[in-house]
């Protein structure tokens, strides 16, 4: 199965971008964004020097709870650059949400509670709300993180979008807001612990 089916198994139509959309930035944005796989992971990602963001993360069935996520995770950190992630939201509807957040919290991610993110998805032209989750090695702020996911809002998520999807995503202020009293709870506390 080529990796683009693997991802698109696995995350929602509205999360996905287009095969064409992905294979274009291998291509033409190949100084930042990139695929690591292997028979059993794919993992879509963009490095920027100050920063990196996982745009999908996937390890197959067969091979969950082998470490290899962890071990994905790892060679990310030895970067030792901040690490930014979408999540959505828990749906106690799919386990998978639940076992995603547990897996980001068991790897020391924050949850990024004064950011807002909700984007329009092109897919099913439904609002798509998110969470920013991060890993810092040197505490960055939650407004560094704001910055950096502008940027990769511009640069990676709407990259030629309207070639490939007949419309444009949203411009990035509607998209991502930044309030430190905004009304969210931490979705990593609420998780139950287990290991």
């Amino acid at each position: 199965m080529s990796w683009y089916k693997k991802l698109k198994q696995y995350f929602p139509v509205e999360e996905m971008k287009s095969q064409e959309h992905m294979e274009t930035l291998l291509k033409e944005k190949s100084d930042v964004y990139y695929k690591d796989e292997g028979e059993n992971h794919v993992l879509m990602y963009a490095e920027f020097e100050s920063f990196i963001f996982i745009d999908y993360v996937y390890v197959s069935a067969n091979a969950r709870g082998q470490g290899l996520g962890h071990q994905l995770i790892e060679k990310m950190k030895a970067k030792g650059k901040p690490i930014i992630l979408e999540v959505e939201p828990v749906d106690y509807e799919d386990t998978d949400t639940a076992k995603r957040l547990h897996f980001y919290q068991r790897e020391g991610f924050k949850h990024a509670q004064s950011i807002g993110y909700t984007r329009r998805s092109l897919a099913t032209n439904e609002p798509t709300p998110m969470e920013i989750l991060y890993w810092s090695p040197e505490d960055a702020t939650e407004e560094e993180i704001y910055d950096q996911m502008k940027r990769m809002y511009e640069e990676i998520h709407t990259y030629k979008d309207k070639d490939f999807y007949g419309k444009s995503y949203q411009p990035v202020d509607e998209v991502l807001t930044i309030d430190e009293e905004r009304e969210t709870d931490d979705i990593l506390k609420g998780l139950k612990k287990h290991n």
